[in-house]
């Protein structure tokens, strides 16, 4: 935790209001996992999404087929005299417009699935009606053209006609059929009437044409349907992410705010905690030295020493514990001063110097000459390397060894390496033992159990001094422990030193 947030406000755990907004987002993402999951049902949403596609179109395409209509129209007046096309442009022109009116009217109408299917139905029907004059068209003659020529005039207007209408009106379905199978049925009524040879190949042309765009325009329709529920599946699909989203950051603060809630607790206990366990260590310790008079029962003195050992180890218990509550909660303020690092760890090896003879541990040092002093707090880094230390010595068989080394890093700053041979960590439970509270199956299993807080307060408290913390460990060749302080914490410059091969002492970390 930051010191920030240890000067900000406490926060309520308990947030009433936002049980609902919770219970909202939940539904929320309910409902676009069952929409994910009914593509088939949202149909007529994206038929819906396909009209509108089709009435902007329209809008934005209006004048085209007008153009093209007067275009025909105006081409036939000019070049053929008898062929009066002009009635059959007003029809058309007329047929269109009232599209466009449809069309209009359409686009600023509030639709639902059942709106939208009855403007599609009179949409259809209007273009029914454009078919209608198509078909006025195709079956027109004229008596003093050639032909060959009036029938390729009328063919390639229709195809032209035909293709047109096919991409411009492809997003409302069936579009195509609608317009132009009244067109079929008057070039089959002219071809049957005249028997004329070029009048069936034109039918049978323009029939298969009508197939091809009938058949292209429906791929082209479905393919714009699924590409729109693609398009709702990631747009859902974005939204379910962002609510989870939300919901994640919601657990994580409330998460953070109980965390925060019961460091600030333990952290305001120390005082209530302390004093009682303070009291009942000093009594047992003059009951046990009998400074008041000898104790008649020697069974009463041993109870009391068995009081002062576990009040003793309740008493390391609680102050374990309010220390790392009290770094979590940003309390944890460092008192600095330059310090010795090399001096600071030859008092914590005395001090584990008995309990290291003992079990017949022998405790060598290797330390570089003439370091310079650290900016640091003397207590946290004594902590460090006496946690450090105390664990070897809990973990190192009988007979071992324990090697303790303290240099500089490559990059310039400061190092104490505190390395044994005991049973190892097994790689999978170093993340574990690093953890507040952690213990591998090694400290399981042993009769020295700890609380599993030593390596999280040390991470801690050379986190507040911007350093780092590294564990190194193998099984059955035992385990060494890194504290890496870095180059600005060292008070006066120096340049990094490189390991030479003949001197063992020099050996750089990090």
């Amino acid at each position: 935790m930051s010191n920030s947030a240890s000067s900000s406000p406490d926060k309520i755990i308990v947030y009433r209001s936002r049980a609902s907004r919770n219970r909202d987002t939940a539904r929320a993402v309910r409902d676009t996992r069952e929409k994910l999951q009914t593509n088939g049902q949202s149909l007529g949403t994206f038929e819906r999404e396909m009209m509108e596609l089709h009435l902007a179109s329209v809008q934005h395409g209006a004048a085209l087929m007008p153009l093209f209509i007067l275009v025909v129209g105006l081409t036939a007046n000019y070049f053929v005299g008898d062929l009066n096309l002009l009635p059959w442009m007003l029809a058309a022109l007329v047929s269109h417009s009232i599209y466009l009116l449809l069309a209009r009217r359409a686009r600023k109408a509030n639709k639902s699935a059942e709106d939208a299917a009855r403007w599609r139905r009179r949409l259809l029907a209007a273009q029914l009606l454009s078919g209608l004059c198509w078909a006025w068209f195709a079956f027109s003659g004229c008596t003093s053209c050639n032909a060959s020529h009036f029938l390729f005039f009328k063919s390639a207007t229709l195809l032209i006609a035909l293709s047109a209408t096919s991409f411009s009106f492809f997003m409302l379905r069936s579009a195509t059929l609608y317009t132009f199978a009244p067109v079929v049925v008057a070039l089959a009524a002219s071809s049957y009437l005249g028997r004329d040879p070029l009048d069936v190949a034109l039918t049978a042309v323009f029939t298969t044409s009508l197939a091809f765009f009938a058949f292209i325009t429906d791929r082209l329709y479905n393919s714009n349907v699924q590409l729109l529920s693609f398009q709702s599946e990631k747009d859902d699909l974005i939204a379910e992410l962002e609510v989870a989203k939300s919901m994640s950051d919601e657990a994580r603060r409330r998460a953070e705010d109980a965390n925060l809630a019961k460091s600030r607790f333990l952290a305001s206990m120390s005082h209530e905690l302390r004093t009682p366990l303070n009291a009942i260590l000093g009594f047992s310790e003059v009951m046990a030295t009998e400074v008041l008079g000898p104790l008649s029962n020697p069974t009463y003195k041993e109870y009391v020493t068995d009081i002062h050992t576990s009040g003793q180890h309740l008493l390391n218990l609680i102050n374990e514990i309010l220390d790392l509550s009290r770094i979590e909660a940003g309390r944890y303020q460092l008192n600095e001063e330059a310090v010795q690092l090399v001096d600071i760890t030859e008092d914590c090896i005395g001090m584990v110097q008995l309990r290291a003879r003992a079990k017949d541990i022998r405790i060598s040092d290797q330390f570089e000459p003439d370091m310079p002093a650290l900016w640091a707090d003397e207590k946290a880094i004594r902590q460090v390397v006496l946690n450090l230390l105390s664990n070897a010595v809990k973990f190192t068989p009988k007979g071992g060894e324990i090697v303790v080394k303290a240099g500089w890093t490559a990059s310039g700053g400061q190092y104490v390496s505190i390395k044994d041979n005991g049973p190892g960590i097994p790689e999978e439970e170093i993340p574990v033992v690093l953890s507040a509270f952690g213990q591998g199956s090694i400290a399981i299993k042993s009769a020295e159990q700890g609380t599993g807080l030593g390596l999280p307060i040390v991470q801690a408290l050379l986190h507040k001094h911007d350093g780092s913390f590294l564990l190194k460990s193998k099984l059955r060749e035992g385990t060494e422990a890194i504290a890496i302080l870095p180059a600005r914490r060292v008070l006066q410059p120096v340049s990094s030193v490189e390991a030479g091969p003949a001197d063992h002492r020099r050996k750089v970390y990090a």
